[in-house]
């Protein structure tokens, strides 16, 4: 009888923190709080964070790091000051809530113990709901190590001894890791898919805020920087023409479906991808469709 006890209350430990309720008030929009690693990495999920912002979900970036290493004629401060200031300019262009830049240097992040505790922080202070990453698998060691402080954090934002200067949040929020073209060891798994045409101009003139980044620094690594345009409006033209030339693959246009329909699904040009994390809320499809407004319309 006593293993029985056990056995059953320990069922019912794991199950109210994979399936607990949100953390924000049921008649409230949730809340979302994304980790990246450099300025211009949180539009991955550009179109998803302006539509949420537009259904009043309070939406909070975070980068990891300043940024002072990503260029080629420039670095350190100077760098890291411009590229704070293209991110609040990208903010504005997205209607979120709040951007935060963190002081760690750009190609130097590691999982270490004081960044975790401060993702800790940051994700209480908010009271996330949902908690966006990239996935420890990439081709950048920042990104890679910021995916993993991400998910270290996950449950350990409700354990009160864990930088026990914040308090705990109630429920451990839904972690999602955001969309990437890498496949090993394995591929994104399409788990939430949004249809994103609606977010589409925001994101784009968000990132075309990083004029360090678009305009410089990427097209010199790419070898393509005499096709970058000197007059402004053409080259956000030219700009706007690449990021619209994506294309959605046949594992995202059958997530599509699965949200809203063969019908509805069809009509999408474009598509923003999440992933669960297994390591914080398991959501049911009712609790998904109340974090993102959109997948109900």
């Amino acid at each position: 009888m006593k293993k029985i006890l056990l056995t059953a209350f320990v069922f019912s430990l794991f199950f109210n923190l994979g399936f607990a309720q949100i953390n924000s008030p049921a008649d409230t929009p949730a809340r979302v709080i994304a980790f990246f690693a450099h300025p211009d990495d949180g539009e991955k999920m550009g179109a998803t964070a302006a539509m949420l912002a537009r259904e009043g979900v309070q939406v909070k970036f975070v980068c990891l790091t300043n940024g002072d290493a990503g260029h080629h004629e420039m670095g350190g401060g100077p760098l890291g000051v411009r590229r704070r200031a293209e991110a609040q300019e990208a903010k504005k262009r997205l209607g979120i809530a709040e951007y935060e830049v963190w002081d760690n240097h750009d190609g130097e992040l590691l999982p270490e113990l004081h960044i975790r505790k401060d993702i800790i922080r940051a994700i209480r202070e908010w009271n996330a709901d949902v908690v966006v990453g990239h996935r420890p698998n990439d081709y950048h060691p920042d990104h890679r190590n910021s995916g993993q402080l991400v998910i270290d954090a996950s449950y350990m934002v409700i354990v009160p001894n864990v930088a026990a200067d914040t308090p705990p949040v109630k429920n451990n929020p839904l972690f999602l890791y955001f969309q990437d073209r890498f496949t090993k060891p394995n591929p994104i798994s399409h788990d939430i898919v949004i249809g994103v045409d609606e977010g589409m101009e925001a994101k784009v003139a968000a990132l075309a805020e990083y004029e360090s980044q678009m305009f410089e620094w990427l097209p010199w690594t790419s070898h393509t920087l005499d096709k970058v345009p000197e007059d402004p409006g053409k080259r956000f033209e030219w700009y706007r023409e690449k990021a619209m030339k994506r294309t959605m693959s046949k594992e995202q246009r059958a997530g599509l479906e699965k949200w809203y329909g063969k019908g509805k699904a069809s009509q999408f040009k474009y598509a923003e991808s999440f992933e669960i994390a297994e390591y914080g809320k398991r959501p049911t499809e009712n609790e998904i469709r109340k974090l993102f407004p959109m997948l109900g319309k």
